[in-house]
């Protein structure tokens, strides 16, 4: 669907752990390690972690919901990567201007951001309850 829309596609194998980790340092690191524990920010034996609960715990601002989808649609998208939370496969997208939230719709616990980390859109399998999520790097709580 992507190349229909003329986005060059690169695969990453082996690449989203390192591409979470960026994440996290990135939108996270305002937080300490015993704040990302609080909100169950990585694996432990209880829970499975989910980056984006930096969102849903109100630990950084954004927009959610119907505003967070067209706040991703109208931003600058050239280059980007998708990562999803429990897999190590990634994509670079390239020339993706026409990417939009609707090209995700059957996507969940995907991450996409911007080359320089400035922004994020992240699609929860929570979807009702929990995001879509718009971020930025340069707004926390």
């Amino acid at each position: 669907m992507l190349k229909n829309k003329k986005v060059k596609v690169t695969e990453m194998p082996k690449r989203g752990a390192f591409l979470r980790k960026q994440w996290e340092n990135n939108f996270a690191n305002h937080l300490s390690n015993e704040e990302k524990k609080n909100i169950c920010l990585w694996d432990n034996s209880e829970f499975c972690g989910y980056l984006w609960h930096l969102f849903s715990y109100k630990k950084r601002d954004c927009l959610k919901g119907e505003e967070a989808e067209k706040a991703f649609n109208n931003e600058n998208k050239g280059s980007c990567y998708i990562f999803w939370e429990h897999t190590d496969h990634a994509l670079i997208l390239e020339n993706a201007y026409i990417l939009d939230s609707e090209d995700l719709e059957d996507e969940y616990d995907i991450y996409v951001v911007d080359k320089e980390f400035s922004w994020t859109y992240v699609k929860t399998h929570e979807t009702l309850l929990c995001g879509p999520y718009f971020g930025r790097k340069d707004t926390k709580i």
